[in-house]
């Protein structure tokens, strides 16, 4: 059984990455969801707003990095609450990092607040937030 690990403001939490943004799933989750917005699936529509044929990757699925990232650290569950700003655009073929750090920890409840971010290969935060995480077991 390894240690647990000890959670005091400053942890860096462990980054989580989606190495390659893939449009298939854009493609997939806007026929889920009945998304009309061409946006997140015709290159055609990104093209005629001078974006070069990208196409967007839907605000759900840029949270669901981060939520991933949180669960990675502390398990299913985790997440009692999750805030976030979208700041800019994730694009198809983008290389994303969710990442985080522990801004303050109670031990009353168990629970750590944490900043949260996505962060591009070139530095950009599209999705920036605040989450309390479960430190502890319940």
């Amino acid at each position: 059984m390894t240690a647990p690990i000890e959670v005091v403001v400053g942890t860096a939490i462990p980054d989580w990455v989606m190495s390659n943004v893939s449009p298939e799933r854009m493609r997939v989750t806007a026929a889920i969801y009945r998304d009309p917005n061409p946006i997140h699936w015709d290159p055609r529509s990104t093209r005629s707003r001078g974006l070069d044929g990208q196409v967007i990757n839907q605000g759900p699925l840029n949270v669901a990095y981060l939520v991933n990232m949180l669960m990675a650290w502390r398990g299913p569950g985790c997440v009692r609450r999750l805030h976030v700003e979208f700041a800019g655009r994730v694009y198809d073929g983008d290389h994303i990092r969710a990442r985080g750090t522990v801004t303050g920890v109670d031990p009353d409840t168990g629970t750590a607040t944490c900043d949260v971010w996505l962060e591009r290969a070139d530095g950009s935060r599209p999705l920036v937030g605040t989450a309390i995480v479960q430190i502890d077991p319940t």
